[in-house]
């Protein structure tokens, strides 16, 4: 299996601007306290549920929190032969960047 490519999240927005999909695989309270208007989420441990919900032909870049989690999501879209990439430093480096955020209810932010 090759390595994960990791992605900064200036070329992350790049990639997705270009149609990559952003997945994010937080649990649902992190994603409802602050995500990417981009993202589409799916936990973690709901994703092995929906390896057929993605097109084999989209980029895809997993995000969590830190780049852990989506570190793993990755490699398992790999596994499963889906060209996926994670974004290094997760959502708090999205943060950090100043990327934009929404929230469910209130102020963004990173949970």
């Amino acid at each position: 299996m090759p390595a994960i490519e990791q992605l900064t999240v200036d070329a992350a927005r790049e990639r997705i601007a270009q149609g990559a999909l952003l997945l994010d695989v937080r649990e649902d309270s992190e994603f409802e306290a602050g995500h990417s208007a981009d993202a589409v989420h799916v936990a973690l441990s709901d994703l092995p549920d929906h390896v057929g919900d993605f097109d084999p032909a989209r980029p895809i870049i997993c995000v969590c929190r830190s780049g852990a989690r989506s570190a793993r999501a990755a490699t398992f879209l790999l596994e499963q032969g889906l060209p996926a990439s994670n974004l290094e430093g997760g959502m708090m480096a999205w943060d950090a960047a100043g990327a934009p955020m929404v929230a469910d209810a209130g102020e963004p932010v990173v949970a």
